[in-house]
């Protein structure tokens, strides 16, 4: 039998392990029940997928999310490692097929979701398999109190009653102490071995930076750290905007976001690997499966929505131990539009009943009936239909499906296109015999540019909208252009299946859940106050800070933090400020930050320090001049 030390370098081509990992893989191999607390970077994927190919029998593992899963296979298939994972919607048949390989194919790991390890049937088929053990990722989820609370990981207490003796490893890159017990408890862990690994990052500077002109400092910061970088932002247009401002000012940059087809994300990924693109935009969708240990710098453009998650998204720089930052561009600004859009974006409970009710009226399910199959389903044509706000719903389908009352599983869509096959006119022609037609290609015109050349991307609900009309009707009347050759009209891939999983009984399926959903709308604002109360807090060290929140008491100063740089003596640079104003008569902040080799920091103390003498004045302009 090979050693861990052994498999470690046929598959990964490693020598050692990193800390921690091997004392985790021997209580593993020792049958003992787990818990491995590293954070990112730490290396947790192989502190369960080692032992499984040592110990005897399938490792199942639960993952919350189907691109997570998707990742961890195919890292896995690369190393020549089989894995199988069950999709959504998988028939009986299939699910038997895929067991028989389990029993008899060699394979050593089975995905699940938490949702699917409910379902009977899998039960039985696992109760007939020999596991070797479970290993349940991303662990944090079984708590309310965990920052990406799953509903459906309460229920992973099946796992002890399905194979009573086998042991259980729960893996997660965050938990407080109050989640750890929650793990304990659900999982029904029997004295379990339990391996921390602190959060202090010797190498990580945490800075927040305030800034009015965000733009401006992204682009600072690229000119002086010429190095590997991630920016995290909050929305996919804004992945596209920022690396196409960075690409403007000479900076080669890429963008990734959940949006993306498989292809697109890998030819991203692979030109920030290779420096093809040395920095990466990207929402919170990139983070899986990230394996560069160089990343310099990463930057929040945006504010995160818990500490958790900040701490995570940091944690990918510096993974090589040598100095680096995490840097949090921000404005009061941006803390009241963040406090906005959290308020408007969450649903209350009857929002939430609503929304539910409605879906059942969209599909055409009475009460009391239930339908085991799945629906096609596209949010904005929903949205459109009951005229509901697009991003709370969103949401609200989010809760619906975590507590398992619906299944909602997307799909990468890929945009629906348009071309003219007829030149202009031809088309005057048709639109005199078809005068009812004459608005709706007359928009299309305005809205979009090179029809008549190529096929150019349309968004259908886009153009309903304008038109007043359904997106359904709107999809009726591009299928009569098509159908007279009038146009070529390439229909984009279906957005989301959906499926329900209680018969409709409306108000009294969320009453079931109503207790806990409260409870999870309160705590994602508690989240929200904990990572503003971070950035708002500049009189404790930023190290300081996070360790308390992850109960490591005792911590130290970091010494490298904007808050313990700011205890650093401050220069007087009065006189070279007043210098400068005085040789170009009206000048601004940002341009004497140029001129002069100070910190901005000490710049800006001493502008407002010349202003309160009143030694200097400010125009309109933001530009200073001599008194």
């Amino acid at each position: 039998m090979n050693t861990p030390t052994e498999i470690l370098k046929k598959y990964w081509g490693f020598d050692s392990f990193r800390p921690q990992q091997l004392e985790i893989i021997e209580a593993v191999l020792n049958n003992k029940d787990t818990t491995a607390l590293l954070p990112t970077g730490g290396g947790k994927s192989i502190c369960y997928q080692i032992p499984a190919l040592i110990k005897e029998g399938v490792c199942i593992v639960i993952s919350p999310l189907i691109a997570l899963i998707q990742d961890q296979i195919n890292s896995l298939d690369k190393r020549g490692i089989k894995a199988f994972y069950i999709p959504s919607g998988s028939h009986q048949d299939e699910i038997v097929r895929i067991f028989d390989n389990l029993k008899f194919g060699n394979y050593k790991f089975l995905y699940l979701s938490p949702e699917r390890i409910q379902s009977k049937f899998i039960q039985e088929k696992i109760k007939q398999l020999s596991v070797s053990f479970f290993a349940v990722d991303e662990a944090h989820c079984i708590s309310e109190w965990g920052h990406d609370f799953r509903p459906s990981y309460t229920q992973l207490s099946i796992l002890k009653e399905l194979k009573e003796n086998t042991p259980v490893i729960a893996l997660t890159a965050t938990a407080t102490n109050k989640v750890l017990e929650d793990i304990y408890s659900t999982l029904s862990l029997n004295e379990p071995l339990t391996f921390k690994k602190s959060f202090y990052k010797p190498n990580l500077g945490y800075r927040i930076l305030k800034s009015e002109d965000k733009l401006y400092r992204l682009k600072e910061i690229f000119t002086k750290i010429k190095a590997p970088a991630i920016v995290y932002v909050s929305s996919r247009k804004k992945t596209i905007e920022l690396s196409n401002f960075l690409n403007s000012k000479g900076f080669k940059a890429t963008s990734y976001h959940g949006g993306l087809s498989l292809s697109e994300k890998e030819i991203a990924y692979k030109n920030w690997m290779n420096n093809t693109c040395r920095i990466i935009v990207a929402t919170n969708a990139f983070g899986m499966g990230i394996d560069r240990a160089d990343v310099k710098i990463v930057v929040h453009y945006d504010i995160p929505n818990s500490i958790e998650n900040y701490v995570q998204e940091a944690g990918r720089a510096g993974r090589n131990n040598e100095s680096c930052y995490a840097i949090m561009l921000t404005n009061e600004s941006d803390i009241k539009l963040t406090l906005n859009l959290f308020k408007d974006s969450q649903p209350s409970l009857e929002e939430i009943k609503h929304v539910h009710t409605k879906l059942h009226q969209y599909f055409k399910i009475a009460n009391g009936e239930f339908i085991d199959t799945g629906f096609d389903f596209n949010i904005l044509d929903f949205c459109n239909i009951y005229n509901l706000p697009v991003r709370k719903v969103y949401n609200i389908l989010q809760i619906l499906n975590n507590f398992g009352i619906i299944e909602l599983n997307h799909f990468n869509q890929k945009k629906s296109t348009l071309q003219f096959l007829i030149p202009y006119g031809q088309l005057s022609k048709y639109k005199l015999a078809n005068p009812k037609k004459n608005k709706f290609i007359d928009t299309l015109l305005r809205m979009y540019g090179g029809l008549f050349e190529q096929d150019v991307s349309i968004n259908e609900f886009a153009i309903a909208k304008i038109l007043g009309i359904t997106s359904k009707h709107l999809i009726h009347l591009l299928d009569e252009l098509h159908n007279d050759q009038i146009v070529n009209y390439k229909k984009s891939s279906k957005d989301s299946m959906l499926y329900f999983l209680h018969p409709r009984e409306d108000n009294r399926t969320i009453n079931r859940f109503s207790k806990k959903i409260k409870n999870l709308l309160t705590y994602k604002a508690q989240k929200l106050g904990n990572i503003i109360q971070f950035i708002q807090n500049d009189a404790v060290c930023r190290n300081i800070q996070l360790l308390n929140y992850f109960n490591e008491p005792n911590a130290k100063e970091c010494g490298i933090c904007d808050v313990c740089l700011k205890k650093e003596k401050i220069i007087d640079v009065s006189k070279e400020i007043l210098a400068i104003i005085k040789d170009n008569r009206e000048i601004s902040s940002r341009e004497i930050c140029e001129k002069l080799n100070y910190k901005e920091r000490d710049i800006l103390i001493h502008l407002r320090k010349l202003l309160g003498e009143e030694k200097i004045k400010v125009t309109n302009y933001n530009t200073y001049l001599l008194a």
